[in-house]
Protein backbone atom coordinates (compact mmCIF):
# COMPACT_ATOMS: atom_id res chain seq x y z
CA UNK A 1 0.00 0.00 0.00
CA UNK A 2 1.20 3.40 -1.17
CA UNK A 3 0.17 6.07 0.72
CA UNK A 4 -0.23 10.15 0.10
CA UNK A 5 -0.68 11.78 3.34
CA UNK A 6 -2.28 15.49 2.80
CA UNK A 7 -3.63 17.51 5.89
CA UNK A 8 -7.02 19.55 5.33
CA UNK A 9 -8.61 22.51 6.46
CA UNK A 10 -11.58 22.13 8.91
CA UNK A 11 -14.43 22.59 6.06
CA UNK A 12 -12.95 20.07 3.51
CA UNK A 13 -11.87 17.19 5.69
CA UNK A 14 -15.95 17.24 6.89
CA UNK A 15 -16.91 17.19 3.71
CA UNK A 16 -14.85 14.57 2.41
CA UNK A 17 -16.21 12.64 5.77
CA UNK A 18 -19.56 12.95 5.09
CA UNK A 19 -19.34 12.02 1.76
CA UNK A 20 -20.42 15.16 0.18
CA UNK A 21 -16.92 16.02 -1.44
CA UNK A 22 -15.65 12.93 -4.33
CA UNK A 23 -12.39 14.80 -5.04
CA UNK A 24 -8.76 16.62 -3.35
CA UNK A 25 -7.32 19.36 -5.54
CA UNK A 26 -3.72 20.23 -5.80
CA UNK A 27 -2.38 23.09 -7.79
CA UNK A 28 0.01 22.07 -10.77
CA UNK A 29 3.24 23.20 -9.20
CA UNK A 30 7.07 21.56 -9.46
CA UNK A 31 5.86 20.62 -5.92
CA UNK A 32 3.11 18.86 -6.73
CA UNK A 33 4.19 17.47 -9.57
CA UNK A 34 7.03 16.28 -7.41
CA UNK A 35 4.72 15.06 -4.87
CA UNK A 36 2.56 13.38 -7.66
CA UNK A 37 4.50 12.40 -10.70
CA UNK A 38 7.77 11.35 -9.24
CA UNK A 39 11.27 12.01 -8.24
CA UNK A 40 13.43 14.33 -10.21
CA UNK A 41 16.65 13.32 -11.64
CA UNK A 42 17.97 16.46 -12.80
CA UNK A 43 17.70 19.74 -11.61
CA UNK A 44 13.82 20.50 -10.31
CA UNK A 45 13.62 22.99 -13.08
CA UNK A 46 15.05 21.19 -15.76
CA UNK A 47 13.24 18.64 -14.91
CA UNK A 48 9.47 19.82 -14.25
CA UNK A 49 9.68 22.50 -17.32
CA UNK A 50 9.13 20.12 -19.86
CA UNK A 51 6.86 17.37 -17.92
CA UNK A 52 4.99 21.27 -16.66
CA UNK A 53 4.94 22.20 -21.13
CA UNK A 54 3.85 18.59 -21.66
CA UNK A 55 0.80 18.95 -19.31
CA UNK A 56 -0.44 22.50 -20.90
CA UNK A 57 -0.01 21.16 -24.49
CA UNK A 58 -2.59 18.22 -23.23
CA UNK A 59 -4.53 20.83 -21.67
CA UNK A 60 -4.81 23.00 -24.57
CA UNK A 61 -5.71 19.59 -26.44
CA UNK A 62 -8.68 18.56 -24.71
CA UNK A 63 -10.27 21.95 -23.99
CA UNK A 64 -10.34 23.28 -20.27
CA UNK A 65 -11.63 19.58 -18.96
CA UNK A 66 -9.98 16.71 -19.66
CA UNK A 67 -11.94 13.17 -20.08
CA UNK A 68 -11.90 11.29 -16.48
CA UNK A 69 -10.09 8.77 -18.26
CA UNK A 70 -7.61 10.85 -19.32
CA UNK A 71 -5.02 10.11 -16.38
CA UNK A 72 -1.30 11.06 -15.74
CA UNK A 73 -0.43 7.95 -16.30
CA UNK A 74 -1.22 8.05 -19.88
CA UNK A 75 0.50 11.52 -20.23
CA UNK A 76 3.77 10.90 -18.81
CA UNK A 77 4.38 7.09 -20.01
CA UNK A 78 7.77 6.96 -20.99
CA UNK A 79 10.35 9.42 -19.74
CA UNK A 80 8.66 10.84 -16.50
CA UNK A 81 7.97 8.06 -13.37
CA UNK A 82 4.30 8.33 -12.02
CA UNK A 83 4.63 7.79 -8.46
CA UNK A 84 1.87 4.61 -7.42
CA UNK A 85 -0.20 6.23 -4.74
CA UNK A 86 -3.02 3.30 -4.09
CA UNK A 87 -4.51 5.19 -0.72
CA UNK A 88 -4.73 9.06 0.35
CA UNK A 89 -5.20 9.32 4.36
CA UNK A 90 -6.00 12.78 5.04
CA UNK A 91 -5.92 14.37 8.29
CA UNK A 92 -8.00 16.61 10.13
CA UNK A 93 -5.71 19.42 9.86
CA UNK A 94 -2.36 18.39 11.73
CA UNK A 95 -3.65 16.32 14.58
CA UNK A 96 -3.87 12.79 14.70
CA UNK A 97 -7.36 12.48 13.36
CA UNK A 98 -7.37 10.59 9.88
CA UNK A 99 -9.53 8.76 7.30
CA UNK A 100 -7.92 6.30 4.87
CA UNK A 101 -9.48 6.15 0.99
CA UNK A 102 -8.67 4.03 -1.81
CA UNK A 103 -7.41 6.46 -4.77
CA UNK A 104 -9.64 5.63 -8.31
CA UNK A 105 -6.99 7.75 -9.86
CA UNK A 106 -5.45 11.04 -10.28
CA UNK A 107 -6.24 13.43 -13.88
CA UNK A 108 -5.64 17.06 -14.51
CA UNK A 109 -8.70 19.34 -15.09
CA UNK A 110 -10.80 22.02 -13.41
CA UNK A 111 -12.09 21.47 -10.10
CA UNK A 112 -15.12 22.37 -8.43
CA UNK A 113 -14.57 26.11 -6.57
CA UNK A 114 -17.68 24.71 -3.85
CA UNK A 115 -15.05 22.09 -2.63
CA UNK A 116 -11.71 24.14 -3.09
CA UNK A 117 -10.81 23.88 -6.14
CA UNK A 118 -9.51 27.25 -7.62
CA UNK A 119 -12.00 29.01 -10.01
CA UNK A 120 -11.02 28.59 -13.87
CA UNK A 121 -7.56 27.13 -12.69
CA UNK A 122 -6.81 23.40 -13.97
CA UNK A 123 -5.67 21.03 -10.83
CA UNK A 124 -4.64 17.54 -10.33
CA UNK A 125 -7.47 16.18 -9.41
CA UNK A 126 -7.17 12.82 -6.83
CA UNK A 127 -10.39 11.12 -7.61
CA UNK A 128 -11.06 9.38 -4.07
CA UNK A 129 -12.21 5.52 -4.04
CA UNK A 130 -14.16 3.56 -0.94
CA UNK A 131 -13.20 4.35 2.33
CA UNK A 132 -10.89 1.63 4.18
CA UNK A 133 -10.35 3.12 7.57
Amino acid sequence: MNVLDLPLKKQYYLMIESGVKPDEYRRITPYWCNRLLGSCPLGIKDYWEPVLERIFEAIREYGERMPNSYNLQNLLVGQYGVRDYTHVRFRYGYTRRTMLFEIDHISIGLGNPDWGAPDGVMVFILKIGKRVQ
